[in-house]
């Protein structure tokens, strides 16, 4: 790893942290919860990419624990979209 590469993956974590941090803010904001779950699927792939493509990063607990973030995260993010989209139809119900 050289400079640049380390921070250039610095600026992408603060990104994710800001973005994810602001969908916490306004859970409602329906662009603003994919813009976040795709964060999340992105830092999955990049992960397992390195692992099982590149082979540039073993199994080990510095990688299993974004892994387990990332795979949690989206399965919580998934399940709470089901309540984001019944929230909407119930309010355009209400406005009908």
């Amino acid at each position: 790893v050289n400079g640049l590469q380390a921070r250039t993956f610095g600026v992408w974590t603060f990104l994710s942290s800001v973005i994810r941090c602001l969908c916490a803010i306004d859970i409602r904001n329906r662009t603003l919860y994919y813009i976040t779950l795709f964060t999340f699927f992105l830092a999955l792939v990049h992960f397992l990419s390195e692992v099982f493509i590149y082979h540039t990063a073993a199994l080990t607990i510095g990688i299993m624990a974004p892994l387990m973030v990332a795979s949690f995260s989206i399965l919580g993010m998934l399940i709470g979209l089901q309540y984001l989209e019944v929230e909407a139809l119930s309010q355009n119900k209400k406005k009908n």
